[in-house]
């Protein structure tokens, strides 16, 4: 084997065996769009919530697996909410209504230091 193939085959096999570290928590951007399919859901809406919104709520309840993620989705939340008028019982009651399970409910109100 030549010295140009073990290099790869090294590289390859050292993609999957570094661990991973998030060196930041998840972005706003991320957050905003995970839930940007809920908004008009959460300002207007009844019943259950769409299926694209539920799609976004259970993406953003994998990619927030640390308690930085939590913390940094949790005070993303609670800026936008302050700026759009929800319904509080749909904020609630979302995550569950999708069937995921988020650190925080889409409220205005939400304690942040108490996420994590």
């Amino acid at each position: 084997m030549n010295v140009l193939k073990c290099l790869a085959i090294i590289s390859v096999l050292g993609i999957f065996f570094i661990p991973r570290y998030s060196e930041s928590a998840i972005s706003c951007s991320v957050v905003l769009q995970d839930l940007q399919p809920c908004v008009s859901y959460l300002t207007s809406g009844s019943g259950n919530p769409p299926e694209t919104c539920c799609d976004g709520v259970k993406s953003l309840a994998a990619a927030t697996t640390t308690s930085a993620d939590k913390k940094a989705a949790c005070q993303c939340i609670k800026s936008v909410a302050n700026s759009v008028t929800v319904k509080p019982e749909l904020a609630q009651a979302l995550a569950s209504n999708c069937g995921a399970s988020l650190p925080v409910d889409a409220s205005p109100t939400v304690d942040c230091t108490t996420v994590g």
